[in-house]
């Protein structure tokens, strides 16, 4: 029993030293300013833009090519059935 009561000790503490620690760094790196705020931001929507055209870009690639493929296999069903037989 008392070694459980030890070990829940120790945890605990380590936990509180572990935040503490977390604390005093986000402390220190909290005061960037606003021009970097601004610069982050125009950063991650850039980011985002470049994503989102890929993406765009990607979908309607793969879009025209399923729509060309599934038109010739309409043509070639038409074909098959206005061929002499």
């Amino acid at each position: 029993m008392r070694a459980i009561v030890h070990r829940l000790l120790f945890v605990v503490l380590l936990v509180a030293m572990v935040g503490a620690a977390g604390m005093a760094r986000a402390t220190t790196t909290q005061d960037q300013g606003a021009g970097q705020d601004m610069k982050d931001a125009g950063h991650s929507t850039k980011k985002a833009a470049k994503k989102t055209a890929h993406k765009t870009k990607k979908g309607a690639k793969k879009g025209t090519n399923k729509a060309a493929q599934k038109t010739s296999e309409g043509a070639d069903k038409v074909q098959d059935k206005t061929s002499p037989q």
